[in-house]
């Protein structure tokens, strides 16, 4: 987590039940850009049999509004390149139209907002944001991605069956 942040381990438990999803967004052929490809897979060795829907996207997308609208709690997972983030930060992204929209690839808050009017449901949402540092076309994270998804597995800590 961030140097200012309180490291608080969190259960898996509240994401263990078939009313979840836990998505993770990227692309395992751009480096670190498959961080959350690569946390889903660690959860998949971790619980061969989750509970929670596990689902992998490239990007979000406006169909992505309605999967979303069906579960009642919704963990995104995504690289990101903001350097203030030392390892890995959980927010609660709110539902919000933004400049995303026009794009061909589309915010959390855009997806959440999208929800929201078009379906009238906004699932309780988090974005698991894990520090990447290289984005070239190359399979395989870096060793400091490769860190940083491991503490992020670790905060997650799952709970055992």
């Amino acid at each position: 987590m961030n140097a200012d942040a309180e490291p608080t381990r969190v259960a898996l438990g509240f994401l263990e039940n078939p009313t979840c999803l836990i998505y993770g967004i990227g692309n395992d052929g751009r480096q670190d850009d498959g961080l959350g490809w690569a946390f889903i897979e660690r959860l998949e060795q971790l619980c061969p049999r989750p509970h929670a829907c596990l689902r992998r996207t490239y990007q979000l997308s406006l169909e992505d509004a309605d999967l979303i609208s069906r579960y009642t709690r919704v963990l995104f997972v995504d690289a990101t390149k903001d350097p203030t983030v030392e390892s890995f930060t959980l927010t609660r992204p709110k539902p919000k139209l933004d400049f995303s929209f026009t794009s061909h690839a589309l915010s959390v808050p855009a997806i959440l907002a999208t929800s929201q009017q078009c379906f009238e449901r906004v699932p309780d949402a988090y974005l698991l944001a894990i520090r990447g540092y290289q984005w070239e076309l190359q399979q395989g994270l870096t060793s400091p991605a490769q860190h940083n998804l491991s503490d992020s597995v670790e905060f997650w800590s799952p709970t055992p069956r």
